[in-house]
């Protein structure tokens, strides 16, 4: 049996294409991803697999299975690698730059004091991004199901994955969720699937892939090295927020424990600016990681703040592009073993379970704080679902809808 594959994509939209194209997706992408990861991941699939059709739902649950695995901020690495497929290499930046740019800029602006998030205004505008959310990453969980759970087998495995996601706690619950994806598929799936697979189309060559391991492992052990011999507080500012990202698992709030105990920025960011600063990155679109924009700022001093800004945004988000560029050039060489399929339709069944607990919690739970919440999603979810309107237009209209449940005081809570 053959898995099956978007019927949307052909062999004209699985060519490369310019960057300029990639660009101009990511960036609408950028200013309307709201939600956090998993919300991110809904959009993606929105946009680009089911209306561009840049890859099929299967190729899109496998960059989501490896993406989990690796450290670093999993939605910016699949959007990453869409990127990559789509546009090469300058297609990828082009993805990365145009995803989180936005985001970035908004923290920074914040940080300046030129952007409230407060007041009726700014609390009905969350209310509706929030519930907008729930609905986006309910669509893609009812999509990539009926695709990667085509079957009693993967809809078990899919089961447990949310079952395990559930009750194990933070993102050991999601590694393990998908490891037993992954062991189960090998064990019942070998029948189910097909190893006539289509590759991923990535033009990265295997020496780039062992180079970019080699440059990650060199910036891991030697930035603290550079630290200890210059005393540089620029070096030590990228070791910070480069070991940041070298060593989370899970995305962006897993970031905040890591940042909060390195001394370079502990030492030139106030408690209060941190959490000022986190709280208001879970109030802009793109992805969370762009926080270290905030503290870059903050940790600069006048005409150096944007220059240390960035500087903090690119080192924390390098680790985790250099890991998943070492790994991508081997994913097809071993795509059409029979063990490797069957392990990756176990994962794939995995990862629907994985985003349905995130569904849950913490986007429902967080998100449906009142009536007015639960309208606009369920709203939200019928427009995506049976009126096919883009991703972008209903989070214009659930940002206006939350907006007028606050003014007009329906924005209650739930008592």
């Amino acid at each position: 049996m053959h898995e099956p594959t978007d019927a949307a994509t052909t062999k004209d939209t699985m060519t490369a294409s310019g960057p300029t194209e990639v660009f101009r997706a990511f960036l609408k992408l950028g200013v309307t991803s709201f939600g956090g990861p998993a919300a991110h991941l809904g959009y993606f699939r929105d946009e680009l697999v089911h209306r561009r059709g840049w890859v099929t739902d299967q190729q899109y649950g496998q960059l989501v299975a490896l993406c989990q695995f690796l450290p670093g901020p999993a939605s910016s690495q699949v959007g990453f690698a869409l990127g990559l497929i789509r546009g090469g290499y300058l297609g990828a930046f082009a993805a990365w730059f145009a995803f989180t740019v936005p985001s970035a800029v908004l923290l920074v602006l914040f940080a300046m004091g030129a952007v409230a998030l407060y007041g009726p205004v700014g609390q009905g505008l969350l209310l509706g991004l929030k519930a907008v959310a729930v609905a986006v990453v309910a669509h893609a969980v009812w999509g990539m199901a009926k695709t990667l759970t085509p079957d009693l087998r993967r809809i078990i495995i899919g089961c447990g994955a949310l079952a395990l996601a559930l009750f194990v706690p933070g993102t050991a619950g999601q590694l393990l969720a998908i490891i037993t994806g992954l062991a189960l598929g090998m064990l019942v799936c070998r029948r189910v699937v097909s190893t006539d697979q289509q590759p991923l189309s990535v033009r990265v060559s295997k020496r780039v892939g062992i180079s970019c391991a080699v440059v990650f492992g060199l910036l891991l052990a030697g930035l603290p090295l550079l630290v200890a011999a210059t005393n540089n507080a620029w070096v030590a500012m990228t070791d910070a927020f480069y070991r940041a990202g070298a060593l989370v698992f899970g995305g962006g709030h897993v970031v905040l424990p890591l940042l909060q105990g390195e001394p370079a920025i502990t030492s030139s960011v106030t408690q209060d600016q941190f959490l000022a600063g986190y709280g208001a990155a879970q109030a802009v679109p793109g992805p969370l990681f762009t926080f270290a924009a905030f503290l870059g700022f903050e940790m600069g001093d006048g005409a150096t703040a944007w220059i240390s800004a960035a500087v903090a945004l690119v080192a924390v988000f390098v680790p985790g592009l250099l890991l998943l560029l070492a790994v991508l050039p081997f994913w097809n060489a071993v795509r059409n073993n029979t063990t490797v399929a069957a392990a990756m339709a176990g994962a794939n069944a995995a990862v629907v379970g994985v985003l349905a607990a995130a569904l849950i919690t913490p986007i429902i739970t967080s998100g449906i704080t009142g009536i007015a919440a639960l309208v606009i999603a369920l709203g939200c979810f019928a427009l995506l679902q049976f009126a096919k309107l883009p991703a972008w237009a209903v989070v214009l209209i659930g940002a206006v809808a939350g907006l007028l449940a606050s003014v007009t005081g329906l924005g209650v809570t739930w008592g």
